[in-house]
């Protein structure tokens, strides 16, 4: 008798741990779902502080008196900035909770954004006009993109806890698309609002209040973060390596991050300068250069849905392809082409594209290839890596343009068709060592071999035969592989 109680003790506790297990799950569930909606929120309110100061940078830099290095120095030490504080904040994961992390990078940075206030103001007054150039570069090169870095390294390894692994693509093509959707429209408002405030003599007020706001949203997106679910982790030191043991492996996401390195070097030889071209070559206004620089965003915000789709069903790799070999066109592009309108349409709609698939492409199949546990240390090494590449190109850039005695061709123009040569040899070198590290469904007829030339256009031409059949289905799918 006494054995059938114990029995009937043990069955009834089991069931009830059962139960409590089933509920938990449940609760664990929907906290993910409604944060997830939160970080949409946190998105939006990110977007918009982004695209009134950084998107804005470069010609604030030419208005108090900036020229072409400053701008590339600038990109160059943000580059290098970021990662050195993702891996910063991947060792203080180990101590500290990513809410906590994030929330105080937000704090910081919306408080290191004031001085832009007083640069403004000491412009006006014409004093240290030869130094605000420098005190920017320091300001938004090494401090704000340091400790961005710190808070953006626990904002990815918290954002792959709550994604559903079936769901990534999905998600972050939705989450691109909203936040993209609110900074187009923030960018065209401030566009324009600059470009009054010129007209009637107050452009250094305009940019005032510009960051003002900005201040106001990075401060309102801090807020939505607290409000996220952050499920319980902390970072082990066990799982800590150093670089050089990262480089020594140089396995499957090893070789993607070197990949990432020097193509982005090469992009960052030329992408400063676009700005620099629209503004003091072509005599843009405010609101051409906003109408330009918006373009690639719509086209991006079009695409990147069918691009999450189709990461979600067809693997990573293919629609990194897809971006690699169409972002070496978008310089040349800027060569021959000078009316705004078909700046706009042809590099703006290359871009777009380009962008939605490597975005999207590189984000997820670096979640792929990571563990959860290892996941904040191998970002943080191989968004150092990137840094390294995007402060050589930058810095070779902006002293290609400034300083080099180059006669035969404009500086511009010089650095445009370096930066997509280097582009193409990065990615016919690297893109065929790279694999999938889930299965995916085959797209019939699409070789994208670049080892057989002609094969590869041949299965192109199969591959677009088939676009009109696949893509209806692909829209109504839900990504689930």
């Amino acid at each position: 008798m006494f054995i059938n109680v114990f029995y009937y003790l043990v069955i009834m506790i089991i069931k009830k741990k059962a139960d409590l297990e089933i509920n938990e799950s449940e609760y664990l569930k929907h906290s993910k779902e409604h944060a997830l909606r939160n970080s949409l929120a946190e998105g939006c309110a990110q977007s918009v502080a982004v695209n009134m100061s950084s998107g804005f940078l470069t010609p604030f830099m030419l208005a108090v008196g900036g020229n072409s290095f400053h701008v590339g120095l600038l990109s160059s030490l943000n580059g290098m900035a970021d990662p050195v504080g993702e891996i910063t904040g991947s060792r203080l994961m180990e101590k500290h909770s990513r809410r906590k992390l994030l929330m105080n990078a937000k704090i910081w940075v919306a408080v290191l954004q004031i001085p832009m206030i007083l640069f403004a103001y000491l412009f006006w007054k014409g004093q240290f006009t030869s130094a605000l150039p420098w005190l920017i570069v320091i300001l938004w090169g090494l401090a704000i993109p340091f400790i961005f870095g710190i808070g953006y390294v626990a904002f990815l390894s918290w954002l792959g806890d709550l994604i559903p692994v079936e769901k990534k693509g999905e998600f972050f093509a939705s989450r691109g698309k909203m936040t993209g959707i609110v900074g187009l429209i923030t960018f065209l408002v401030t566009g324009f609002l600059l470009d009054l405030f010129k007209t009637k003599g107050y452009i250094l007020l305009g940019f005032s209040i510009l960051f003002g706001v900005a201040i106001f949203f990075r401060l309102l997106s801090a807020r939505y973060t607290s409000k996220v679910f952050n499920p319980q982790f902390r970072a082990k030191k066990k799982s800590y390596f150093s670089f050089i043991s990262f480089l020594k492996r140089y396995d499957n996401y090893g070789k993607f991050s070197v990949y990432q390195a020097i193509f982005n070097f090469a992009i960052m030889i030329s992408a400063p300068f676009f700005a620099v071209y629209m503004l003091d070559d072509l005599n843009f206004d405010y609101t051409t250069y906003t109408f330009i620089s918006l373009s690639s965003t719509i086209f991006y915000l079009i695409f990147s849905p069918l691009a999450g789709k189709f990461s979600d069903r067809y693997g990573n790799i293919r629609l990194i392809y897809i971006g690699a070999f169409l972002f070496p066109v978008v310089p040349l592009l800027w060569i021959f082409l000078e009316h705004p309108i078909a700046l706009a349409l042809i590099p703006g709609f290359i871009s777009g594209l380009a962008n939605a698939a490597f975005a999207i492409g590189t984000t997820d199949f670096s979640y792929d290839s990571t563990s959860k546990e290892k996941r904040g240390i191998c970002f943080s090494y191989s968004a150092l890596l990137t840094g390294f590449g995007i402060l050589g190109g930058s810095f070779i850039g902006g002293f290609l343009v400034e300083y080099m005695p180059i006669n035969f061709i404009k500086p511009l123009f010089f650095v445009f068709v370096l930066s997509s040569i280097l582009m193409t040899f990065a990615s016919l070198y690297f893109l065929p060592q790279l694999k999938e590290n889930r299965l995916f469904e085959k797209i019939k007829g699409l070789n994208l071999s670049v080892t057989h030339p002609v094969k590869a256009i041949h299965s192109m031409i199969a591959w677009n035969r088939q676009l009109s059949h696949w893509q209806p289905s692909l829209l109504g799918r839900s990504g689930k592989k």
